[in-house]
């Protein structure tokens, strides 16, 4: 059975998507841009997006019953590889090992023109201690 993810505020509605999907003991996580609670994307550079979309990234887990610590596969797009070093330092603050396993893809553009990042997520959802699978 599907089970919507759904975050406040939720800027993914009018565009029909879904912040996430639990199936299982699994959690798929649209992706996450650098934008604020307002919707956009927020000031200060790759950095900035980048630090804001794990923080998006950890609302939209933790909404779904899960965690960045339960993240199993990471997909980073990036609109210019050449903020590798960058994504590596963001992965080090925001990931512990073991590490998920990563794509991180150079695209020519995003939905809004100045987002630089977007992250994307599977993770496990955590049985309460002593329930059954």
């Amino acid at each position: 059975m599907l089970k919507q993810v759904i975050t406040q505020p939720d800027n993914y509605a009018p565009f029909l998507l879904s912040q996430g999907i639990q199936f299982g003991n699994l959690l798929f996580i649209s992706g996450q841009a650098g934008a604020a609670d307002d919707g956009k994307i927020v000031s200060g550079g790759f950095l900035a997006q980048g630090e804001q979309a794990f923080a998006n990234l950890r609302r939209a887990l933790e909404a779904g019953g899960s965690s960045l610590q339960d993240v199993i596969k990471v997909t980073i797009f990036v609109t210019d590889m050449g903020h590798f070093d960058e994504v590596v330092a963001l992965r080090r603050r925001f990931f512990s090992a073991p590490y998920p396993a990563d794509t991180i893809a150079e695209i020519k553009a995003l939905y809004d023109p100045a987002a630089m990042i977007e992250i994307e997520a599977i993770a496990a959802v955590r049985q309460p201690e002593g329930s059954q699978s």
